[in-house]
């Protein structure tokens, strides 16, 4: 059940907490919630028409995926991710997905990779564009369809974690044009080795594309250091 803006004033249970937790992911992707940012349960409860109860299970949620931090008497708040988090998130970033690009290449179906050429078609008249948004949005969807081709549930959620704290500070910090100019070069060199079922030089592609994600944080805006 998608979470839409709530105009009741009546709580509701029909609300999951699962919803309310990707309706607050998909919020701090895209900075509406920033880090060190408190979250007032009541705002959620206003916004959402959730219970507070689904409210609560799902800040304990995603504190336990290392997105929000509770504290006592402050309640709720983003996290902030300090450069040294940021590289370890790159790291295993680069494994997983790396993984995911190798058994994408092996086990996904035509009409997939006919998907993932296509969303690429996109990315490749979007790039030289100042609509970093949908680029953004474009990219989210490449590597999605990458991780839902490998088939591994395991590798799909840690990397849904990984990626969340990532989104904004990839776009609407440090990207400029070069940068997307490279990143979508890099996104080219992915698809034709995985459309080709290459799964090593996929692989070997997608590790070289995270690194390079890797030597850009130190251009991190201020507001993401701890």
């Amino acid at each position: 059940m998608a979470v839409t803006q709530s105009t009741s004033r009546k709580p509701s249970d029909t609300v999951s907490a699962r919803d309310i937790g990707e309706w607050l992911r998909d919020r701090i992707r895209r900075g509406r919630f920033v880090p060190g940012q408190r979250l007032i349960e009541a705002d959620i409860i206003r916004e959402t028409g959730a219970s507070r109860s689904r409210v609560r299970e799902a800040i304990q949620r995603l504190e336990s995926e290392g997105l929000l931090v509770i504290e006592e008497f402050r309640g709720a708040s983003v996290k902030r991710f300090s450069i040294e988090e940021l590289r370890q998130i790159y790291r295993a970033r680069m494994a997983l997905e790396g993984m995911a690009a190798h058994d994408f290449a092996l086990l996904g179906g035509q009409d997939e990779k006919l998907a993932l050429a296509a969303i690429q078609e996109q990315l490749n008249s979007c790039e030289h564009t100042t609509n970093h948004e949908r680029f953004a949005a474009l990219n989210d969807e490449w590597h999605r369809l990458i991780i839902d081709g490998a088939r591994n549930e395991y590798i799909a959620t840690f990397l849904q974690r990984l990626r969340v704290p990532l989104y904004r500070l990839l776009f609407a910090t440090f990207y400029n044009s070069e940068r997307l100019d490279l990143a979508n070069a890099g996104h080219r060199k992915i698809t034709i080795a995985i459309v080709n079922g290459d799964a090593p030089e996929a692989e070997r592609l997608m590790r070289a594309h995270i690194e390079e994600g890797l030597g850009a944080l130190a251009s991190i805006d201020t507001e993401f250091h701890s």
